[in-house]
């Protein structure tokens, strides 16, 4: 019997050549769609979960970022108490206690005028002189006191001299200087310095012992 796929004829095997080529290719190129689509899927999932990984990037960011600056405060609460110790611990080592003394200024209760400046001589000797600034007046106002000097004497007795300059609210220019005598013991002197304006234009200035 002949096989119905196999002829002799010429034209006729050149049509059935054709045929099956055509027979044989069609299952590749029905293939070509169907990998196109997997590889989309592909990408498409790729892309969907990188979608989601700046959101959870920026949120483990932020919490990383939230722990650093808790540690950051942790560490300045830390440094701050170091150096406040330190600054303790070196007056202690610059300003023994048997020859320290400390000199203070601050304004009478109520008072408003400006202070520009003072000056300090112990023994003759210029020690420290501030220029105020408005917000170093504004904290004298309201009651602070302000530790203008520290240093070294010797027991025994001590002379000690304030000049002061400001201005009253009347604008009116406020000058005075005072010389105050003080006895230096084994134990670390403080000296208190009070302001106050006088309508004169004299600066009154009073000394007391902390």
């Amino acid at each position: 019997m002949r096989n119905p796929l196999v002829d002799t004829h010429p034209t006729r095997r050149h049509f059935l050549a054709l045929a099956n080529r055509t027979h044989d290719q069609r299952p590749e190129r029905r293939a070509i769609p169907f990998q196109r689509r997997v590889i989309w899927m592909v990408v498409l999932a790729l892309l969907s979960g990188a979608s989601g990984s700046p959101g959870a990037a920026q949120e483990a960011s932020k919490e990383q970022m939230q722990g650093l600056d808790e540690q950051v405060q942790e560490i300045k609460s830390d440094v701050l108490s170091i150096a406040a110790e330190l600054s303790r611990l070196e007056e202690r080592l610059l300003y023994p206690s048997n020859t320290q003394v400390a000199v203070f200024v601050s304004l009478a209760e109520g008072e408003s005028f400006r202070l520009d400046s003072v000056q300090i001589q112990i023994d003759g000797a210029p020690v420290a002189r501030h220029i105020y600034s408005f917000k170093e007046l504004e904290a004298l106002q309201k009651g602070g006191v302000q530790r203008i000097y520290t240093g070294n004497i010797s027991t025994g007795e001590h002379r000690l001299e304030v000049s002061v300059a400001g201005k009253l609210p009347s604008g009116r220019d406020l000058a005075g200087s005072e010389s105050f005598s003080f006895s230096k013991d084994v134990e670390p002197k403080l000296v208190g310095i009070t302001l106050a304006g006088q309508l004169s234009g004299d600066a009154s200035i009073q000394l007391g012992g902390w």
